[in-house]
């Protein structure tokens, strides 16, 4: 190789080379830093909270895990070996917002339709302000006790991520089968860690287009159980639903409701509507389907309810802007229908 050459060639090879560590240095500069919310440190204000308990004769409680193993609880769910994921809210106010501080936007809220209506009005409001709606993320957090003593030792970020500008709050899970259930306005979740290091490499979104609305703080999807048809159920408080399935659109936009799916994600049906905000689900020895309702701050109380399929239980997310909560009142449609 002649002299020229050479060096015609080791220019070229470094060229290259320094083109590829500038990319690179890029690609490096460019990744998106690893979300780390503030998470009070630890101390004994859970041992002190204990002593202010007042327990049956015959149990005892112990605190199994604080912070900083983890942090804003939300909901959490065993798995079938013994492990519990936890569902952390950072999203409260800071993307997760409540009619009742934003009186401004209430009539966009009630005319919204679907999600994308809400995530328009929210730009419409805020302007460049709502970027700050994707600052913060809802995530989920597993923790094991490794050594069998009874306390959490472990903790691991299974899932996070759950920032969009639409999203939150994550508030139910369900474990089964090797795949955890995920509900996060808007959408239902299903995530499965394939390589066993405790966190999510896989994940979809089964159903999109839950909360279509503001409406109140808390009125979120939660209460994930399978019933004893072997089917997914799960709930929604009146944020209201517009999603799309294979068998056509389910769509409600002014009240919470149950439903049910296959544990694979298909078949999704409403299996009841007309509720308020409808917390845990739970089936009693019948197959008998019960949830707890929560009351309008209007003089009704909230309900224990018995959840029939295609039953109505009269709520409209509407009634609670209206002095008297419209016919939920005037009508009686709270009241219970057995005395006791």
């Amino acid at each position: 190789m002649s002299v020229n050459r050479l060096v015609n060639w080791n220019f070229t090879r470094a060229a290259r080379l320094s083109g590829l560590i500038v990319i690179l240095g890029c690609l490096v500069a460019g990744a998106a830093e690893p979300y780390s919310p503030k998470i009070a440190e630890k101390s004994n204000e859970g041992e002190l909270a204990i002593h202010r308990f007042r327990v049956p004769m015959g149990m005892k409680v112990d605190l199994w895990a604080a912070e900083p193993a983890l942090a804003n609880p939300v909901a959490f769910a065993f798995d079938e070996l013994g492990r519990v994921f936890v569902a952390e809210t950072f999203r409260q106010q800071k993307g997760v917002e409540d009619n009742r501080n934003h009186m401004n936007w209430l009539l966009d809220d009630l005319a919204a339709q679907t999600v994308e209506d809400r995530l328009a009005y929210f730009k419409k409001h805020l302007g460049d302000e709502v970027k700050k709606y994707a600052l913060e993320h809802d995530r989920i957090r597993l923790l094991e006790d490794t050594d069998g003593d009874g306390k959490a030792d472990k903790s691991t970020v299974f899932a996070d991520g759950f920032n969009a500008i639409e999203d939150g709050t994550g508030a139910g899970l369900l474990s089964i089968n090797g795949k955890v259930f995920y509900t996060c306005i808007p959408k239902l979740w299903q995530l499965t860690d394939t390589d066993g290091d405790g966190r999510a490499d896989e994940r979809a979104a089964l159903y999109d287009g839950f909360g279509v609305r503001v409406a109140f703080r808390g009125h979120d999807m939660h209460g994930l159980i399978v019933g004893p048809d072997g089917r997914l159920y799960f709930s929604i408080g009146d944020r209201g639903f517009s999603v799309a399935t294979e068998q056509g659109r389910l769509h409600m936009p002014d009240q919470g409701a149950v439903f049910r799916c296959e544990l694979d994600g298909s078949k999704l049906e409403v299996f009841c509507t007309g509720l308020r905000n409808p917390q845990e689900l739970a089936f009693d020895d019948f197959g008998n389907l019960f949830t707890c309702d929560n009351n309008s701050d209007g003089g009704d109380r909230a309900r224990w309810t018995y959840l029939t399929q295609h039953s109505d239980s009269g709520w409209r997310m509407y009634y609670q802007y209206l002095p008297d909560r419209g016919p939920w009142n005037r009508e009686k449609l709270w009241y219970p229908a057995h005395p006791g």
